[in-house]
């Protein structure tokens, strides 16, 4: 794996029987099971590969509320909260800190658009600052120019993506969960209309309740089960340096490129939004529902190859239960980064920071990052399997909001109030095509 990953220990021995179990150890994953087994639930997380191998650590590693769509925007804030509530509880290290996010422009329409954003933020009680010229020019001097404008979110953060799922994971082992990587579920059981068992390629674990958190491969899984999830990959690709002798904001956004200061000192630079769109059959069959985010979007996505077709996790077709599926031949989605955007997003970052001149590419990966209709994740039961709750589509925003993912999958499946509104996350409002309103961040 080009993206670094700690590695967690796997539990030796797979239950006959669980409380829930949890298909799929990224970030959203691993935050549920630790919420169930934090209310005193026998959970079993399965992973078909390595904890947080794929989206969960290759992301930039952002926890933000700046910009975030009106329905993400509570499940934002409290995250914020969990991730420091979570060090606290489990005396685990994610690598989280409010260290503040700081947007740059000097774009009239962006900044009327930040501008905006900051006046609603307001009616929702998230503290951000917008930034005139001097105040912009003199909080980015490490760029050498000025600027028209910017945006400072003070009380946002970051996290550390090669860290934050392995921790999550170990907090759920000291909570008397169970962690089994290298092993695919490949299917569900069904007893009188709900959900009895979930089938791994190492044998059955009987239980009444089952989280879906699977990613890019959620779509593909719920076809299997008869049940449509329109999810759409898109293939992201970024790049790490060597640290930087000079300080440099530890998070800083321009259209040209995003750069995230690691833990170690380097750093991590990609282009917000930019993407190869690799075509395969699942994208064809929901193409209806991706009109509107393609209208919106299609300047920054480019068209890519026949990778997504090779991966297995779009496929459209069935596979049997006591065979190897698409995810035991494909453990690990690790696409091959676009060589185009890594060039162009190192040259765009030496261009914004002559610091980063100093520094060398240590590394390069790409991800495919899954995405609804709308931008907007589908957390919930599926009404056509009670038991089934599922935690899929989120567009590229998951790392940031995994914790209050995990804490509203929590509330779900025990009975317990909701946390925050869980209305404009349902899977059903995909059961028909109609009008899509697609997420403006």
């Amino acid at each position: 794996m080009p993206a670094p990953l700690v590695h967690v220990e796997t539990s030796p021995a797979l239950p006959e029987r669980a409380d829930a179990v949890i298909i799929g150890g990224g970030i959203v994953g691993v935050f549920a099971a630790y919420y169930l087994a934090r209310r005193g639930l026998a959970v079993a997380l399965i992973e078909k590969g390595r904890i947080g191998a794929e989206q969960s650590s290759r992301n930039w590693g952002w926890c933000r509320q700046q910009n975030r769509d009106a329905r993400e925007l509570p499940m934002a804030t409290l995250s914020l909260d969990l991730w420091e509530r979570f060090a606290a509880d489990s005396g685990e290290t994610t690598g989280f800190s409010r260290c503040g996010l700081f947007y740059l422009s000097n774009d009239e329409a962006e900044l009327a658009g930040w501008a905006r954003w900051g006046e609603f933020a307001k009616t929702a009680g998230v503290t951000t600052f917008m930034l005139d010229s001097r105040q912009a020019t003199e909080r980015g001097a490490a760029t050498g120019r000025s600027w028209k404008g910017g945006v400072f979110s003070p009380t946002d953060g970051i996290a550390s993506p090669a860290d934050a799922a392995p921790a999550v994971a170990r907090a759920i082992l000291k909570q008397g969960g169970s962690v089994h990587q290298m092993c695919a579920v490949r299917g569900v059981e069904t007893s009188g209309g709900r959900l009895s068992a979930v089938i791994t390629e190492r044998g059955t674990i009987r239980t009444p309740l089952a989280i879906l958190a699977a990613g890019a491969w959620a779509s593909s899984f719920c076809h299997q089960i008869g049940a449509a999830l329109p999810i759409a990959s898109i293939r992201a690709s970024a790049l790490a340096l060597s640290p930087s002798a000079e300080p440099l904001p530890p998070a800083l956004h321009t259209a040209a490129v995003s750069i995230t200061r690691r833990g170690d000192g380097g750093h991590t630079l990609a282009i917000s939004g930019r993407g190869r769109v690799d075509p395969t059959l699942q994208q064809l069959r929901f193409a209806p529902h991706f009109l509107p985010m393609f209208a919106k979007r299609w300047r920054s996505l480019l068209p890519g190859g026949f990778e997504g077709l090779r991966a297995g996790h779009e496929t459209v077709g069935r596979w049997r239960l006591d065979e190897p599926t698409p995810m035991e031949h494909n453990r690990i989605l690790d696409p091959a980064p676009d060589r185009a955007t890594v060039s162009l997003t190192y040259a765009r970052a030496l261009e914004l920071l002559p610091a980063l001149k100093q520094s060398r590419i240590t590394a390069a990966w790409a991800s495919y990052i899954d995405s609804t209709p709308d931008g907007v994740p589908a957390i919930g039961e599926f009404a056509a399997l009670p038991g089934l709750i599922v935690a899929a589509g989120f567009s590229g925003h998951g790392f940031g909001i995994g914790p209050g993912a995990g804490h509203l999958i929590a509330d779900l499946a025990t009975g317990a109030v909701p946390i925050i509104d869980p209305a404009s996350y349902s899977p059903d409002r995909f059961a028909r095509l109609r009008a899509t309103k697609v997420a403006e961040f």
